[in-house]
């Protein structure tokens, strides 16, 4: 392996293929907040800024106790993890794991002064939510709980945090919004763990693709992706407000290849590549709905 530069190496750590996912949910609430008229340019920046930093203390999070509990080995198929590979040592992202998520505390502290208590239960939730991913006796990533946190967390609580900060009002459809972006991340985790569902087997590690089967994985994948794209029809249907939203329904079209491999093939860099391409199907979503939304 080519020698990597510090920089490169905590980009490794930080996982950018995995930030759409702490990206999409503020873009959809910050524009269902615009379409409102309340929209506000500061607290979404400062909801962006501090969704992105959780999910890299949660990235160096997951590098750091999986490294401690032996699930990542010399044998994983995912992208290289830096503390298994020894080029960070143990402390050093301990402390990378305090920074990022004090940073995002940084961010919070703005956001609880500009919305509240509500604000700040949801701030402690998703850190706490992000160390415990891995970190503990029972984390949510070992248990197969994993899946339920990221529906919940990277959907409505993103997407009705977002909206809430700049609006400070909330409404039903702006929590069904949010579940479309936290099924499309639950389909970008349902990727990870049929990958790497050998591994996790010997590991220990109970993902739902472990305790029900791969045959699970793949229909579970199918499933967060059609139901995601849909949701903004079924909002209309029930409301009759936003048809150009609609569009979003044609997505899983774009996925055909995608989903095609999900079904048929085992190999650990195409699975990657599959991933990564999720990871872009979350960000057109979001585009798409944000100026279907918008218009």
């Amino acid at each position: 392996m080519a020698r990597l530069s510090t920089f490169n190496i905590w980009v490794l750590a930080a996982r950018p293929k995995t930030l759409w996912a702490a990206m999409a949910p503020v873009m959809v609430g910050t524009a269902m907040a615009f379409e409102t008229g309340k929209g506000a340019w500061l607290p979404a920046l400062a909801a962006l800024f501090g969704a992105v930093m959780i999910q890299i203390g949660t990235n160096f999070a997951n590098d750091y106790f999986d490294y401690q509990k032996g699930t990542d080995t010399e044998h994983r198929l995912g992208p290289l993890r830096v503390t298994q590979a020894g080029l960070v040592q143990p402390e050093t992202m301990k402390w990378a794991i305090a920074l990022a998520f004090c940073m995002a505390g940084t961010a919070g502290i703005y956001l609880v002064w500009q919305g509240g208590w509500p604000i700040f239960i949801i701030g402690c939730l998703s850190i706490l939510s992000g160390i415990f991913y891995t970190a503990g006796p029972y984390p949510l990533g070992y248990t197969g709980l994993a899946d339920l946190f990221v529906l919940i967390f990277f959907g409505p609580v993103a997407v009705g945090g977002t909206y809430y900060v700049q609006t400070l009002e909330m409404h039903h459809s702006v929590l069904w919004s949010g579940l479309a972006p936290g099924l499309f991340s639950v389909a970008i985790l349902t990727v990870n763990n049929l990958r790497d569902i050998e591994e996790d087997k010997r590991a220990g590690k109970k993902t739902l693709a472990v305790r029900f089967g791969r045959s699970f994985a793949q229909g579970q994948y199918l499933l967060c992706l059609v139901s995601a794209s849909a949701i903004p029809a079924i909002l209309y249907i029930l409301e009759g407000n936003h048809p150009l939203a609609t569009v979003t329904i044609l997505l899983p079209l774009a996925a055909l290849s995608s989903i095609r491999l999900v079904f048929t093939t085992r190999d650990g860099p195409t699975l990657n590549g599959v991933l990564a391409f999720t990871g872009k199907l979350l960000l057109l979503y979001s585009v798409v709905f944000s100026v279907g939304w918008l218009r």
